[in-house]
């Protein structure tokens, strides 16, 4: 199968954004009415659902993340928004089908057929009319290793090991750390390119431990990220996760941050007021810990605390960026 020569590059700042499902989708979704030069960097760790199969049967890459960062990266016209939904669709039934999602059997089809996996997502995000590009944090599927507390009632203070994303994201114990096996994976090469190239990297929101922290453990990314000149934010989650973050204030999230990567800095924090009990001190701790500024908007959607609005995140970054105006949601 004939090779892409490469995603077209758009005119606006270079932006990157790190991280997983959910969480990444939005800041994508905020990002494409800052810059139409946006790259996504996805982690590689999931093992639930129709990923997980996938990666079980074939030993691929988990596709899901990838494909909701694709989805979110799908114009506002005719043809994205049918392709959103196409990508997004599950198969029903009570066969081999059922709970698969189109989109991870696309791209497992077009990773088949190219023998390559950049160039695979590449002609998924040409078929989908991507406004950007999604490459993988490493070629490698990676397991999440967790040392976790309070899993038994008798020994509170005990820590067990949970492996698997799905296991970590759900457990009623207390994360305390976590690692990504293999220890050493090497980064995608094209994700480092990007970022070496970036005039902006982001970072978060998303599930802390499993899809914000886990791809800065590869050690060849984190340290891209380190050298790069780019500025480097980080969005805060809006409300605590039920069972990797049970619990967590805002300050809990950069100590989590620079106590799983050592030295990390960022020169801003995004954070909803809402979601900041103490301004102050977070600002403090901001600054003693990554050398950050922070930045208090409201960037919550107006129907639930849980979500980030677009718009407003858009607006966020357009003003951390310097950019004068927002570009339409193309």
């Amino acid at each position: 199968m004939r090779q892409l020569r490469g995603i077209p590059a758009g005119h606006g700042p270079r932006v990157v954004a790190i991280g997983g499902g959910h969480g990444l989708a939005s800041t994508l979704k905020a990002l494409r009415r800052v810059t139409d030069n946006l790259t996504a960097v996805v982690g590689v760790s999931d093992d639930g659902g129709s990923s997980g199969r996938l990666r079980q049967e074939f030993s691929v890459l988990p596709p899901g993340d990838l494909r909701m960062a694709l989805d979110a990266l799908c114009g506002d016209d005719t043809w994205g928004r049918t392709w959103s939904r196409v990508v997004q669709h599950r198969f029903g039934g009570t066969g081999d089908l059922n709970g698969h999602s189109l989109g991870n059997l696309l791209i497992m089809s077009l990773w088949e057929e190219t023998g390559d996996v950049v160039a695979g997502l590449d002609w998924v995000a040409a078929l989908l009319g991507a406004q950007g590009r999604v490459l993988p944090v490493s070629l490698t599927p990676l397991e999440i290793v967790a040392d976790v507390a309070g899993l038994d009632d008798q020994r509170p203070d005990a820590v067990a090991t949970v492996r698997g994303q799905v296991a970590v994201a759900t457990t009623h114990g207390v994360v305390r750390a976590i690692r990504v096996d293999p220890d050493e994976p090497s980064a995608c090469p094209e994700a480092l390119d990007a970022i070496a190239e970036a005039d902006m990297i982001v970072l978060g929101p998303g599930s802390w431990f499993t899809s914000v922290i886990a791809p800065l453990l590869v050690e060849e990314l984190a340290q891209a990220v380190a050298e790069s000149p780019a500025k480097r934010v980080v969005v805060l989650n809006l409300v605590a996760q039920k069972g990797e973050t049970t619990g967590f204030t805002a300050a809990d999230y950069i100590s989590a941050l620079t106590g799983h990567i050592p030295g990390f800095t960022a020169d801003a924090v995004v954070a909803d007021p809402r979601s900041v009990a103490d301004p102050a001190g977070l600002a403090q701790r901001c600054a003693d810990e990554l050398g950050a500024e922070l930045v208090v908007r409201p960037v919550a959607a107006p129907h639930g605390r849980d979500t980030h609005d677009p718009d407003l995140l858009a607006a966020a970054f357009a003003e951390i960026s310097g950019r004068d105006r927002i570009a339409p949601w193309r």
